[in-house]
């Protein structure tokens, strides 16, 4: 199994090598570093990283906040927000992207592994539910059914549809649903259609005694 990619964003360089090594020891592969929500967005659109660890205040620009909402918005990755700042507005304005995960600095390595751990398996659950909710919406699309009046003619039995056009039955409701059909005849027009054989059949049946 490969490794997973994370992506990290921090404008302290000493505190992002500190990341990368972290992760790193963790099993992690880092496929970037960069200090600006700039970079960061042309980092995700380069290498579609499968994480990406956010630090909410960046310098030169855009935060980390708006730079996690670009990038939703383009490219569906996950993001943890890490920071020291922690501020009932900010944490605000985080929900509204909806992270994978918050983490404070400064963290330790097991902290920083339990937070990645459980962003991945969100991410792995929400990829699977949205490819099963696909899944179903294109077998309900595949279902046809019929409903309300159905216009009949009370003599050849044709079908009109919604253009106007007067259907055989089959043919309307083959384009309507996934019915097959076999055809017989019915006793009934058997016997209009051939009363010759009804009627040898009536008299082949032994007759009862009186």
């Amino acid at each position: 199994m490969s490794a997973v990619r994370i992506m990290v964003v921090e404008d302290d360089r000493m505190f992002a090598t500190h990341i990368r090594k972290s992760l790193e020891n963790l099993g992690y592969t880092v496929i970037c570093t960069v200090e600006t929500g700039k970079d960061a967005i042309s980092c995700a659109r380069e290498h579609r990283p499968d994480l990406i660890l956010m630090d909410i205040v960046l310098k030169d620009g855009m935060d980390g906040i708006e730079t996690a909402s670009k990038i939703r918005e383009e490219l569906s990755i996950p993001v943890v927000y890490a920071t020291a700042y922690h501020t009932e507005d900010m944490l605000q304005r985080a929900k509204i992207t909806e992270p994978y995960g918050y983490i404070l600095k400064p963290f330790k390595e097991r902290e920083l592994h339990a937070v990645v751990e459980i962003a991945l398996y969100k991410s792995r659950m929400e990829a699977d539910r949205a490819e099963l909710t696909k899944a179903l919406k294109d077998a309900l699309d595949q279902v046809k059914t019929l409903s309300g009046l159905l216009p009949i003619c009370s003599s050849c039995k044709k079908i009109r549809d919604d253009k106007g056009s007067w259907k055989q039955l089959e043919e309307y409701i083959h384009a309507r649903s996934t019915a097959r059909f076999t055809h017989s005849i019915c006793p009934e027009c058997m016997k209009k259609i051939m009363p010759d054989i009804e009627n040898a059949h009536r008299d082949s049946e032994p007759r009862k005694k009186k």
